[in-house]
């Protein structure tokens, strides 16, 4: 498939999406999820500084000589490397998914932040729920209905999981 033809589909895929979630009744069930961000903005800027301190104190005795030049530069990139994937590692938790049933619907809307968003729907009556665990996750969620399979919240933890199982199919059961 060349990449215009993936790009089409995908805009395809996006707009029939937005096109069957723009309704006037509200969605009987609807639920936003996300990660947990353990690490505030707060305590990245101790981290950063703690760090800092803590690699400049044993150059302390190096002041004055030629050693010091030799192991700043390192220091330098230990702590801007840290930086960067401390902020990456955040930006990476920027994933979130949205969960809407309605009567004759249920549209799951996930948005990566390295990706492109991805969009799936199918009829509730059809939609399966399942936990299966894998060698890297317990209580792995996913969903059948319509022509494909889809996880959902595979950042939260199997509690959590195990929890948004129970309340979508409560969801569901209210409909049938």
């Amino acid at each position: 498939m060349t990449e215009t033809t993936q790009t089409d589909q995908a805009e395809a895929t996006a707009s029939a999406f937005f096109i069957a979630t723009d309704r006037d009744d509200p969605p009987l069930f609807e639920r936003h999820i996300r990660p947990i961000k353990s690490l505030p903005n707060t305590g990245f800027v101790w981290i950063i500084c703690v760090s800092a301190i803590g690699f400049t104190l044993p150059l302390l005795a190096l002041l004055g000589t030629m050693a010091l030049w030799v192991l700043l530069p390192h220091l330098l990139l230990a702590l801007g490397l840290l930086w960067y994937f401390i902020r990456r590692n955040d930006h990476d938790r920027d994933i979130t998914e949205h969960i809407r049933i309605w009567p004759d619907l249920i549209a799951v809307h996930r948005h990566n932040p390295r990706k492109p968003d991805q969009y799936w729907q199918a009829n509730p009556y059809w939609a399966k729920l399942k936990l299966r665990d894998t060698r890297t996750l317990k209580n792995y969620l996913i969903m059948t209905g319509g022509e494909r399979e889809i996880e959902l919240g595979a950042f939260l933890s199997p509690k959590e999981r195990m929890d948004l199982k129970h309340e979508i199919e409560n969801a569901l059961k209210h409909l049938k």
